[in-house]
């Protein structure tokens, strides 16, 4: 006869929070993004603290581009915020096996692929801002396939030819839907 499984329960409490900027809503978002079916509330709670925790330090959570976002606020105050995005639909908790882990809901998803591309497309522009003119880009071949897709439209809104060299890198290594998409970006970007 199997064992029944003990769940860690949890209480969600934005404690009376109407209402987060929207900068503050992206950093939740942001933060999340590592611990997506790894890690739950606590912490998120932590990235977002800046917490020179063991744990948090091993699992290289302090790279995290909103770590320490919260370092002023109190353990309560930031775990109120991260409520209040669970309980406004940007997050959720789902169990895997006995632990309740965050997960991004529709709405929190168009929100971090935004974002997300947002912040890849800077990273670009720094590297070109810098010279550099070996591009690696192995970091993007596994990653969400709509995020790609969102930021090699971004790329192809810009209409910045100055972005090629690291699409001709990108296209050498990516799979096959994602090297036609850049084969199209960059006809867009010489013709234009």
């Amino acid at each position: 006869m199997a064992r029944k499984v003990r769940r860690v329960r949890y209480t969600l409490d934005a404690k009376g929070i109407k209402r987060l900027p929207q900068e503050e809503i992206v950093a939740i978002l942001r933060g999340a993004d590592d611990l997506i079916m790894k890690g739950g509330r606590t912490m998120l709670y932590k990235i977002l603290k800046g917490s020179r925790e063991k744990r948090v330090l091993e699992l290289k959570l302090d790279n995290s581009p909103v770590y320490g976002f919260y370092k002023h606020l109190t353990e309560e105050q930031i775990m109120a915020r991260i409520d209040w995005v669970i309980l406004e639909g940007y997050l959720d908790l789902e169990y895997d096996y006995r632990l309740p882990l965050l997960v991004y809901t529709k709405r929190g998803w168009q929100v971090e692929k935004d974002t997300y591309s947002d912040e890849l497309l800077h990273d670009f522009d720094e590297m070109l801002d810098k010279g550099i003119n070996h591009f690696n880009m192995r970091h993007l071949k596994d990653k969400n396939r709509e995020l790609i897709l969102i930021l090699l439209d971004k790329i192809q809104a810009s209409g910045d030819r100055r972005y090629i060299p690291i699409l001709e890198a990108w296209e050498k290594i990516d799979y096959k839907k994602v090297r036609k998409r850049i084969r199209q970006v960059i006809s867009q970007l010489t013709q234009g």
